[in-house]
Parts: structure tokens; sequence; C-alpha cells
């Protein structure tokens, strides 16, 4: 007979607080930082604990007080360990000491970069949502892992609130141009700064590296405040982009606290330190968030799920633990497959979607006919200018017409427009920003950039027009400089339009699954909006206008369900991260209120599927009211771990406890997510499900199966009768094919309605005859 599974009462996770100050030693150049984990904490009292912490280091390093200027944290929240910056010898050293678990070096994660809202049914001027039902999140407090915040933006005004929740432990710390009694309030209820990892492997005064940066809370970057005011930011009117997407801005949650970790520095356009990441999940352990919102993460090969090195996945789980509910961006490495991040069953991942607003801008060409192009240009209409498209003399790699390569003179473009064509099929802003400065520098007026469709833009500097195109729009454009002799057009300002006929669409840059590291582990999670955010700005940022920015990314997509989150939290505070994440993933959108199905950006564009947008679109008010949950604890994900195979003592590690896989062998099929992805069916297969009924104490839900192309899908039962003595109930699913041969991915859903609720799971097969690999048996 096999051990019982590990009951969800039997983890227990206790997390303290330590601080460590700015570590500004200049210690041997060979030595780097690393992170020396020791497993369960052993003292209560932290003092003990950190002193044991500079004891164990003073052996290595021969002086506790050289072992305090390499300290650079010690963590103390659910496990014990420390960083510190060592050389390879003393590595060694230091991995022999008694008690040592593992010794590993310091990682480095990178940042992911008023309609939205309304767009996803939370308009305050409904009285009827889930907005107004939670008093807009009040008391809720969502902690923001990023580049700090700008605190005199009006988003940040306290206006209105009560105290601050009673429960915070937090705190804010000075620093340079940051005043906590100045600069924190009932809105900003915390500001920590956590740097110690990054100058200790940076190994120099940070704004060396040109850009300008704050030793404090400060936000020098924008990144930060933009996703603090996409959160929680409070009301403000008559905001707009220079004229475009006027309205009022807000946040998802605009009565939630916000707690700021500044974990994010100003070295090579916003880079965070993994051993700095970890002290900030410590920290707002003890401080006593609600939510946390992470829109950053390291590119594929992904870490593993008990890797420490990864900071997320490790920081993430302890925080889930204590029902710390933690948001991420699923990356912007799309739309290739299988670049999703964030990748931890116990993560909220979130891709970017667009919304149903568009900046349409009219390009009138001397032949009369007028395309619609999309822009954020708000300057005076360029009359009729003469319109070149850069030919190529001879052979040519690198084709002056192409916008990467742009190669024009004054001779040339003075006081014209020129039309160029990218040649790769995802396009980052700064190779449409470099060309349109090469064309102002010549001395030209505009810039069409013909490029594959998708709807993140970014403005031009100083109101110059660079306005997007697709490919079909610009050959004709070209077919028609080819054709006359004087070509000319006309460019007129940017318009904003809303509603119908825009759809929203998964943005072409937002990471796509499968699950690189765990392809059953249905990833991205969500969708939600992250194209052409409109939020507040740190003055610092070039393209801000009055205090405001448009800006795109997963990035912006993770603190839109943050605030969701918040609002969900307010509403059910005893629901577990787990029942969060299940109502969002089936609740949310696959199709527009119109009833139009949602599509996906790329090459070319298609109908989105699960490895798209996960669940859907986010639809809060939906995930409100779900009706039933797939709910899960700490002790599920340790069942997840050892269903992958981790070694028991790396599982242990991550845990903080020891830790005993059962002796019957586990499938991740298993895991009781709100998501089915089979990535390797063979014949047939049959996994388990549980639901908990968080609606109606009497219903009866029946299930509705869409099973993939050339499946056969059965639920057992397919009847589910729940009452006030029956909260939970198991099923089974059985997938069967009659395919003979190797497919890719199949999709379909699973949905438990009552006539009211629609609790729909994703399910997403492949079929794999002839496996990739030989196994080991």
């Amino acid at each position: 007979m096999g051990k019982a599974r590990p009951r969800c009462t039997l983890v227990s996770l206790l997390f303290l607080l330590y601080g460590h100050g700015i570590m500004m030693t200049k210690v041997e150049a060979t030595s780097k930082v690393h992170i020396v984990y020791l497993g369960e904490k052993q003292h209560d009292d932290p003092i003990l604990t950190t002193n044991s912490h500079l004891d164990m280091l003073a052996s290595v390093v021969e002086s506790k007080e050289m072992a305090s200027e390499l300290m650079v944290h010690s963590y103390k929240h659910g496990f014990s360990g420390f960083a510190a910056k060592l050389t390879e010898s003393q590595v060694q050293k230091v991995a022999q000491l008694p008690g040592v678990v593992r010794v590993i070096p310091n990682s480095f994660h990178k940042l992911q970069t008023t309609r939205s809202w309304d767009f996803l049914g939370l308009s305050s001027h409904s009285p009827v949502n889930a907005l107004h039902n939670s008093s807009m999140g009040d008391g809720v407090i969502i902690g923001i892992f990023d580049t700090g915040i700008w605190p005199e933006s009006k988003a940040f005004s306290d206006e209105g609130l009560g105290p601050i929740p009673s429960r915070w432990k937090g705190a804010c710390e000075p620093g340079k141009q940051f005043d906590p009694k100045i600069h924190c309030n009932r809105k900003i209820i915390g500001a920590r700064w956590i740097i110690d990892g990054m100058l200790a492997d940076y190994g120099q005064q940070l704004n060396t590296s040109g850009n300008q940066e704050f030793l404090s809370p400060r936000d020098a970057n924008g990144h930060g405040t933009h996703l603090a005011s996409t959160a929680a930011g409070a009301f403000v009117d008559n905001v707009s982009y220079k004229g475009l997407g006027l309205g009022t801005a807000r946040g998802g949650a605009p009565r939630a606290r916000l707690a700021i970790y500044k974990v994010c520095w100003s070295v090579f356009g916003g880079w965070c330190s993994a051993a700095d990441v970890l002290k900030a999940f410590d920290e707002a352990i003890h401080d006593g968030v609600d939510v946390l919102s992470l829109s950053l993460g390291l590119p594929p090969p992904l870490f593993s799920d008990i890797d420490k090195r990864g900071g997320i996945d490790f920081g993430s789980f302890h925080a889930v633990a204590k029902g710390i509910t933690v948001v991420c961006s699923a990356g912007n490495d799309g739309p290739s497959a299988q670049t999703v991040l964030n990748a931890a069953p116990w993560i909220l991942s979130v891709a970017a979607s667009t919304i149903d607003r568009a900046f349409p801008t009219a390009i009138t060409l001397g032949n009369n006919k007028t395309f619609l192009g999309e822009a954020i240009f708000t300057g005076k209409e360029i009359g009729f200018r003469s319109l070149i498209y850069p030919e190529a003399k001879e052979l040519n790699p690198k084709p002056p017409g192409a916008c990467e390569y742009l190669s024009v003179n004054a001779s040339m473009v003075a006081g014209k427009v020129v039309l160029c064509f990218t040649t790769v099929t995802v396009v980052p802003a700064a190779i449409v920003l470099s060309a349109a400065e090469v064309v102002k520098e010549a001395g030209g007026v505009g810039l069409i950039v013909a490029k594959n469709p998708s709807n993140d833009m970014y403005p031009c500097t100083n109101g110059f027009p660079c306005i997007e195109v697709d490919y079909e729009i610009g050959t004709r454009m070209l077919y028609y400089i080819r054709s006359t002799s004087f070509p000319v057009v006309k460019l007129s300002p940017s318009k904003t339009i809303v509603g119908k006929p825009v759809l929203a669409k998964v943005a072409h840059f937002s990471s796509r699954g499968p699950n690189s590291k765990s392809p059953a582990i249905l990833k991205p999670d969500i969708a939600a909006p992250g194209v052409n955010i409109l939020a507040a700005a740190s003055p610092l940022d070039t393209f801000q206008d009055g205090g405001y920015v448009m800006h795109s990314g997963t990035s912006m997509a993770a603190p839109h369900v943050a605030g969701i989150v918040a609002l969900l939290k307010a509403i059910h505070p005893d629901w577990s991260p787990a029942a969060i994440k299940s109502a969002l993933v089936t609740t949310a959108w696959t199709n527009h209120p119109s009833g139009f199905p949602i599509f996906a950006e790329g090459s070319p564009q298609k109908l989105a599927n699960p490895f798209d947008f996960g669940g859907g679109i986010a639809n809060p008010n939906g995930a409100a009211d779900p009706g039933l949950v797939y709910d899960m604890c700490t002790a599920d994900y340790i069942n997840y771990l050892c269903a992958m195979d981790y070694n028991i003592t790396a599982i242990s590690r991550l845990t903080g406890l020891p830790t005993v896989c059962p002796y019957e062998e586990l499938s991740i099929l298993d895991v009781n997510l709100p998501s089915i992805t089979i990535p390797n069916l063979r014949n047939s297969t049959t996994l388990t499900r549980t639901v908990t009924n968080v609606g109606s104490s009497n219903s009866i839900y029946r299930a509705v199966i869409e099973p993939p192309f050339g499946t056969i899908v059965s639920v057992k039962p397919n009847v589910l009768v729940f009452n006030h003595k029956t909260k939970k109930i198991n099923f089974t699913v059985t997938v069967t094919t009659a395919h003979q041969v190797n497919t890719g991915y199949l999709f379909g859903s699973i949905t438990w309605t009552d006539g009211v609720h629609t609790v729909r799971s994703p399910l997403s097969v492949r079929t794999e005859i002839l496996q990739p690999y030989i196994s080991e048996n």
C-alpha cells in the first residue's frame, strides 16, 4: 500500500522579516553573487538566524566583518539562506559546510514591456459589475515588483481612501529624492528598494550605464509607474496621449493599496537580479500583500520549477503557499511557439491582447485613393508632398528600401515622405523609430512603414509622422510610386475609434505556448489588454505627454489581471490563488460579445487557440461568479513536482520541508488545473479533476463536450449534483484518438453548465504514435 498524498493542512511555510542595507564595498574582482540555500529555517528569531548566516560565511572568509561586507541578502521567510559575493574557491568551501543544501550563481531577469477597463466590462458608470461589488478593491494590497514608482503622479492620489489596513507590516524606505513622509500615503503604503544583488554583480555605479537612476523607490525608467497605475491607479479625468484616447484614466482596482518593490534597475535597458527578486518575495510575504504583479522574466531555456536561479518560480511558490496570488507576464517573444515564460502551475501567466480601440490614420495618394494606416500621429496634416521608395540600384543584401537598413540622404528625401518595407516578421519598435530618425535627419517630413499586420505602435519623437500599414497596402502604394512620374501623398492626423468595427486580438509579440518546461501545463493561462495602454509615466520617459504614456507588452497585460484579482479578492477573501486562477480561466472570453471569434496576430493571422490566450481574454464579471472552481493547495503542487520526477531532495529544498512522494505513480495530467493539455496521446488516456461549487448550494451541472478533431471525449459522471452537503465532486475525462499518425495540437473544450454559469476548460490534444525520444525502459 502506497503512502498517502500530503494534505494541504500539513504544509506550513512560516515567513519572517530581515532587511539589509546598500552594499557599496569594493570586493575581489573575480567574486560573483551566489545564493546559498540552507533548507528549512532553524530559528523563529530573525536575529539568531542572521547571526548564524554571518557565522557560516565568516568561517570561510575569516572574519565576521568581512562576512558582513560580502553578505548581500539574508532570506528568512519560509526558507533559510543568504546571498553573498563569493570567489569560486569560497563557493567550494561554503558548499562543503554542514547544513548547506546548495550554492547557485545569481541570474538576471529582464523587464517585459483607458479604454481597457470599459472593454473588460468594468465601466465605472455601471452600478452592477465586479468593480462596484468589490468596492473597487478597497482594502486589498497589490505588490508591484518593477522599476519603482513616480509618487507625484495624480494616479497615486489617496483622496477618499480610508486608513491603511491594520494588518499591513510593510514600510516605506527613504532614498534619493524619496521621502516616506512626503511620498507615501494611503495609496502608496509601502515602497522598498532592493539593489544589493545587482550592485554586487554589476560592479559600478548605476548611472554610469548612461541612464539616470535613483537609489530609492523613485522610478527613473517609468515601467513600474505605468504598471502600478494600470493595476490600482486612482481616477484621473481628461487624460489623453496628445489628444488620442481621451477619457478618464484609472486602474483596475482604484481603491486598492500599492506596495512597491523596486528590484529592476537601469542597466542594459532594465535588468533585475534574481537574488534581489527573491529578497522582494521575502519582504512582500512578511509585509502582507494580497496580490503580486511581476512583469519580468528570463527568456528560454527556462529554469526548472525547483531551480532557485529562476527566482520567480521559487519565490512565487512560497508566496502562493501563503495565499498570495502571483501574476506574471507571459513574455514578448511571440508569435513563435514554446516561448511562454513564468510557466510554473502556481503562477498566473498573462498573454497580451489588443482592445476595441484603434487609431486610424488616413493616407491619401495623388491618384485620389485613400488608405487607412495606424499611427500615434497628432501633429498638423502633412499636405501633398512627394512620396518616394529607395529602390536598390544593384544586388544588395541590405536593400536601401528595407526599414532596417534604410539608406537615404538629403538630396533624395528633403521635404518628402518615404515608404519602406520591413524584412522581419516581428518588428521591434526600435526599427520603426530608427528608420524615422534616418528620414527626419535627412530632411524628410514623414515615414510610411509597410510591415506584418499588428496593432502595437510607438509614437515617433516630436510629432514626426511614422504611419504603419500592412504589406498589401504598402505594395499598392509602391505600385502607385512606380506608375507615375510625380507620386505625391497627404498624411492626416490620427483619430480615435472605439467599439465596432474594431475587434480585439492576441498581440503578435505575446509569447505563445505550449509550455517548453512542462507541456501538460497550459501556458499562458489568460490574456488581457497589453497594446497601446494609456497609463501614468515617469517624467523621464521620453514618450510621455502630460504625465501619461502609451506602452505595449505583456508587461502591461499582467497588471490588468492583478487589478482584476484584487477585485475578486475583495469579493471572495477566502478564495485561494488556484480558485482565483480557475475563475478567470473558465469564464474567459473566446469570442467577442458580437459573437465573432478572437484572432491571434502572426504570419498569417489565425483563430486564437489556448496556446495564444489560455482560457481566453479575461472576463472580470464572469470570474466574480464562476459557479465552479478547480481548487488546489500546496500539497497539490508538491504532487505536480513529484509527477515531474524531480529529485526528492530538490523538492524538499523548494518547499523548505522534508518531502516524500507517494509510491504510486502520479500523472501530470491529474494536476487539478482548469485546463486539460495532453501532449502525447497514444490510443486512449483517462485523467481526473475535482470541482468545488462556489455558487448556489443546490445546483446541477451538465457536461457539454467539444472534442478535438479525430478524438472521442467522455466525462464520467456527465451530470454533477451539488447540495448543502456535497461541495466537491470528482470526475474523470477519457480521451481516445482515432489517429494513427503524429499530429500537431488539436483543440476543443469541456464545459459544465447549470443554465446560469458556463464553466469552460480548454482542451488541447496532440497525438504522438511515434515518440520523439527513446524511453529509458
